[in-house]
């Protein structure tokens, strides 16, 4: 039934203009702003023509799950470029991050995986795949 649909996500912040100066600031992506008032909304537009719709919610509480996950050639090189960028990494109890905050992975899943939030506490991560 929606298999051809241009289906999207999207997730809540409390500050939108603190989202957009992270999302297309710290984070390089492609950020358009529309809407008025009470109905404005980013979209991301991500490299993959994907298309992520953020709101604002004045009742706003964190995704306590990963919205985001960035794939990336190089997650060492990535880690480095978010904490040069200023963006701080989450160690979660449960895994054995190395010393930047990465996980790595054995068989069956990414090489390597660190997460971090958004301004809004919504969880994102880069991960580098087999």
């Amino acid at each position: 039934m929606f298999g051809q649909s241009q289906a999207f996500s999207g997730f809540s912040v409390d500050d939108l203009g603190e989202a957009r100066r992270f999302y297309g600031e710290t984070l390089g992506l492609e950020v358009e702003e529309t809407g008025e008032g009470d109905m404005r909304v980013l979209i991301l537009k991500l490299g993959s023509g994907a298309q992520v719709f953020v709101y604002p919610k004045a009742t706003h509480t964190p995704a306590s799950f990963t919205i985001l996950n960035f794939p990336v050639d190089d997650i060492t090189a990535a880690v480095d470029e978010l904490e040069r960028r200023g963006v701080s990494l989450e160690r979660y109890s449960g895994f054995e991050h190395d010393e930047k905050g990465i996980v790595r992975v054995g068989e069956g899943g990414p090489t390597g995986i660190a997460w971090f939030t958004d301004p809004a506490g919504n969880v994102l991560s880069v991960l580098q795949e087999n």
